[in-house]
């Protein structure tokens, strides 16, 4: 899921949660709503998570021979 797909939840779960007024028999709209405002959040973290694991620079792990140490060896 991208970092739309979770604003997206956290957008209908509160919705849900604090716009609505709707009772049903068998399901609780305001947990619906929470839960999925929940679920959204924990989108979000995961991919700022991988997202900033993408942008990681390993530094190279051979050694820079310069032209001076070249010429003196």
């Amino acid at each position: 899921m991208g970092l739309g797909g979770c604003i997206l939840l956290i957008g209908a779960g509160a919705i849900l949660a604090f716009a609505t007024d709707w009772k049903l028999e068998t399901v609780n709209v305001d947990m619906v709503g929470w839960i999925m405002m929940l679920v959204g959040l924990v989108g979000v973290f995961v991919y700022v998570s991988i997202a900033r694991r993408r942008r990681m620079v390993v530094p190279p792990t051979t050694t820079v021979v310069t032209e001076d140490e070249r010429r003196y060896q």
